[in-house]
């Protein structure tokens, strides 16, 4: 099987930074994109940004500028990093990878179990 394990949230003050990394682990023959995606209680989940296994990135809108993702492909690890952090981004942030499991796989989504973020004075 595979695990999606993210760390790296907490408690951080307007304007402030954050790293989240992400760690794909498991029977894993390649991975795809991977990405972050963040989920309010009661909403839909969003795609905040992506990337290719060959580093094509996108970004929501929202976070352009101030949020930059970034990836091992040899360790299966994925990184935001979270600048001038605004109280909006406030959120459960979720990583995704779409892993093969072998040559003839199709690849699926799995999802970690998700990391809080929080932007408060």
């Amino acid at each position: 099987q595979v695990q999606i394990v993210e760390s790296g949230g907490g408690l951080v003050q307007p304007g402030g930074s954050l790293r989240l990394s992400c760690v794909a682990s498991g029977n894993i023959f390649s991975v795809r994109t991977m990405g972050w995606y963040r989920q309010a209680p009661g909403k839909q989940r969003e795609l905040v940004a992506t990337i290719s296994a060959g580093g094509a990135t996108n970004y929501a809108d929202s976070v352009k500028g101030r949020f930059t993702i970034t990836r091992n492909n040899a360790e299966n690890t994925v990184w935001l990093q979270m600048d001038s952090l605004k109280p909006e981004d406030t959120d459960v942030y979720y990583c995704n990878g779409r892993v093969a499991q072998s040559f003839f796989d199709t690849a699926q989504d799995y999802w970690g179990q998700g990391t809080q973020v929080t932007v408060s004075s």
